[in-house]
């Protein structure tokens, strides 16, 4: 069963049998919105980039993105780039796979954000989710739905951190502005 999320709700990443998860997948999807334009309505591609930062106590120790698809220790997989979404109609555009039994134990958050590097404005996309799941089993456990489009070229859209042996799941859903993870920094760090 799906949780869908709001933005600063949290949720606890134990399964529906006690146990804990021991690998997961957030997904991220986009479609670029139509645009009326003189002869109809048209799409422009539109180039969203997920990335994962991981920290340990509250510094950036290593990043997961479209040039660096695996992290140092191995925990952290991006599956690959996606220039124009939409893919799938619904389906996830870019993944990032993590392996929570793999990642260190001095890495105690890992913050999931999107941007667009080609720079469009989130008024020209339409149904963006990330959403995470079960990579086990493919259960999807949570959605965090971005709404409302913007004047903004990126959104921290989530975390996963450590709860005393397990870990958790907070949408954050905080818009922000930057072509790459990197510009993004500035506004991740109030949210450790």
């Amino acid at each position: 069963m799906t949780v869908n999320m709001t933005k600063g709700q949290a949720i606890s990443l134990q399964k529906n049998d006690g146990g804990t998860l021991t690998a997961v997948r957030m997904g991220l999807g986009w479609q670029a919105a139509p645009r009326r334009g003189l002869f109809g309505s048209r799409t422009r591609e539109i180039d969203l980039d997920a990335s994962a930062v991981l920290f340990a106590d509250k510094q950036p120790v290593d990043v997961v993105f479209f040039r660096h698809l695996v992290s140092d220790d191995g925990s952290v997989r991006h599956t690959g780039d996606n220039l124009v979404g939409g893919a799938g109609q619904g389906g996830d555009d870019e993944s990032i796979l993590v392996d929570l039994q793999r990642v260190p134990v001095h890495i105690d958050q890992i913050v999931f954000t999107v941007n667009s590097f080609t720079g469009q404005t989130f008024q020209e996309v339409q149904n963006a989710f990330c959403r995470l799941v079960d990579e086990t089993n493919g259960q999807e456990l949570a959605r965090y739905t971005l709404a409302g489009g913007g004047q903004y070229t990126a959104q921290i859209m989530a975390k996963v951190h450590r709860a005393g042996a397990g870990w958790q799941m907070t949408a954050l859903g905080t818009p922000a502005n930057g072509r790459t993870f990197q510009d993004l920094m500035p506004a991740i760090l109030p949210h450790l």
